[in-house]
């Protein structure tokens, strides 16, 4: 519990204070901040939390969860919306249809699964959180989730910005190359200035996270997104992670599966959205309810597992 109130206490006041901040300062902010962790904070971040994490054990069966959670959430989703027809004889239109399915489908494993992984569960179990989220979210958004868009949009304004989301992702090379830094060996000052500027990237990462937010004003498709919360934060998480330990996955590496399960639908689903010409409404509604409904299930899955 003393934990579960710590997190709250940094993670809602965090992201206040990049929410305050984002009303306050220019628009240009949030995007050069976004840039520069994406370029920048959070390839490093993940080279310096992979040399203390622990890759042993079973930790590439990570993306397959993930993978299971996705395509779990997307069939879900598809159920509710051909239920949704029977029983209220209202179809949604394709577009809708689209962002409802990646809503209920891909989740925010990085920006908010990595720093509640490394509060809850700690920096040892970090690499199965990233195993997750590199080999498992960030193909599941920008693979089976154009797949999706495609088959619900109508049309592509630029298939280049979507290639490039996955081929020139500095996170997935860092990925990479952190992998075989773990060899290296450094001296103490720097290995304290990489763990520390690391650190720096998790409170700046909810901070914009908040400053996102603060730009969210629509709640016109909230019944939608509510529906589709429910899907990504409560079904899909509560129905696999009742199925790990039949993977052998028991302990604190089920508590990092489940909660990068829970998360809230992830800010890919308002890129694919826009660049697709998908339900931008009920993207922008996911992102906004579902952060904040991850308030009241972060202890439930705590709890659980």
């Amino acid at each position: 519990m003393t934990n579960i109130l710590e997190l709250y206490v940094k993670l809602v006041g965090l992201v206040l204070v990049g929410f305050i901040l984002g009303r306050k300062l220019p628009s240009s902010v949030p995007t050069r901040l976004a840039q520069f962790l994406f370029w920048v904070g959070v390839p490093i971040g993940i080279v310096a939390f992979l040399r203390k994490a622990d890759l042993s054990g079973q930790i590439w069966i990570a993306p397959a969860i993930a993978y299971l959670a996705i395509l779990l959430g997307a069939f879900l989703a598809w159920l509710g919306i051909k239920g949704q027809a029977y029983f209220t004889n209202t179809i949604l239109t394709q577009p809708t249809q689209g962002s409802f399915i990646l809503a209920s489908m891909v989740g925010n494993t990085g920006y908010l699964g990595y720093p509640i992984t490394l509060a809850m569960v700690g920096q040892k179990y970090f690499a199965w959180a990233l195993f997750y989220d590199m080999l498992g979210s960030l193909f599941g958004a920008y693979a089976i989730g154009v797949a999706i868009a495609v088959r619900f949009g109508g049309g592509v304004k630029n298939y280049w910005q979507i290639t490039k989301a996955i081929v020139i992702n500095p996170a997935l090379w860092s990925f990479g190359f952190g992998l075989l830094f773990r060899q290296v060996t450094i001296p103490p000052a720097v290995e304290f200035f990489l763990d520390k500027f690391a650190w720096s990237t998790v409170a700046l990462s909810l901070m914009l996270i908040g400053m996102r937010l603060s730009n969210l004003k629509s709640w016109r498709s909230l019944p939608q997104a509510g529906m589709s919360i429910g899907i990504k934060m409560l079904l899909v998480p509560l129905i696999l992670g009742s199925m790990l330990p039949l993977f052998g996955i028991t302990g604190a590496t089920a508590q990092v599966m489940v909660l990068q399960m829970g998360m809230p639908p992830a800010f890919a689903t308002l890129v694919i959205a826009e660049s697709f010409n998908l339900d931008r409404d009920l993207a922008v509604t996911a992102l906004a309810a579902g952060s904040m409904v991850l308030l009241i299930t972060l202890p439930i899955w705590l709890w659980l597992f």
